[in-house]
């Protein structure tokens, strides 16, 4: 039996008054992708892999249930206000302190409990190909100033791309830092680790990080498990005795990119599925 995306109806529930959606998206090359507008999060993206069979390599679940029940709040969907973590969940902009959420050790995550993730957004299907999501952040939200609207644009190309395009806007002078939180498994969603993906990847220095992983500067690559200016498979040194490695269990660190932010797109490598044979 081919693979599928989850079915709309599983989807359709209600948050407060808001009511939760799924959309499908497809190419011309068949590549399929579905779309849920609670977080804005993906929810499969389906590839061929190399014997032209359609294969999940996002991780999520197939009713809007598990989601909202789900121990990890952040499979698929949209990460904002701000990703990452802010020690302490402060911080001073013109001379103002603004106090978040502490909801991450010490430090303040992802938005906090009722971030982006947690939100319906408002949503309509552009194209067989593009979704439209967009959503309305009050001005103190969170501890952040500002009335921040945001909308994210989910599109198929017929390169065989997921492309994601985010406009932000702010009524205030405030902070922003938004991505989207896919966990990838190239083999597969239920295949097991991604330990022996190969992965290449064009940075001689990460942001490094303590404890608590917050950072505290650059650091070189050269040497330690983090150089994968050569082709290593992922879990090939993740055991090493580093205090990098220890700090953020494993590999939890941003890699600083050696072009740096380029006018039009760049190769700066891969990662290659040992299994299935998709590359991204």
């Amino acid at each position: 039996m081919s693979l599928e995306l989850p079915l709309k109806e599983n989807f359709v529930s209600f948050c407060g008054v808001k009511k939760t959606e799924l959309f499908h998206l497809k190419n011309a090359n068949g590549l399929q992708c579905a779309v849920t507008n609670y977080g804005a999060r993906v929810v499969s993206l389906l590839v061929p892999d190399i014997e032209g069979n359609l294969t999940d390599v996002v991780v999520g679940f197939a009713n809007i249930t598990d989601y909202l029940k789900a121990d990890c709040p952040y499979y698929g969907a949209i990460i904002g206000r701000f990703a990452n973590r802010i020690a302490a969940g402060n911080f001073i902009l013109d001379g103002q302190q603004y106090q978040l959420e502490i909801n991450n050790g010490p430090n303040a995550l992802h938005g906090g409990s009722n971030g982006f993730h947690n939100q319906v957004w408002d949503a309509k299907q552009l194209s067989d190909r593009t979704v439209e999501l967009k959503h309305l952040s009050p001005d103190g939200e969170e501890g952040y100033p500002g009335e921040l609207r945001i909308k994210v644009l989910y599109t198929l190309t017929d390169e065989n791309e997921l492309k994601i395009d985010y406009e932000v806007t702010s009524d205030k002078k405030t902070i922003v830092n938004v991505t989207n939180h896919n966990f990838w498994n190239l083999n597969g969603e239920g295949a097991g680790s991604i330990l022996n993906h190969n992965l290449k990847l064009t940075a001689q220095k990460i942001t490094g990080i303590n404890a608590d992983s917050i950072p505290i500067g650059l650091l070189d690559v050269a040497n330690t498990a983090f150089d994968f200016n050569d082709l290593h498979t992922i879990g090939e040194r993740i055991e090493r005795d580093e205090e990098q490695l220890k700090n953020g269990v494993g590999y939890d660190h941003n890699f600083v990119l050696d072009k740096g932010l380029t006018k039009i797109p760049a190769s700066i490598g891969f990662v290659r599925a040992d299994a299935s044979g998709i590359v991204m």
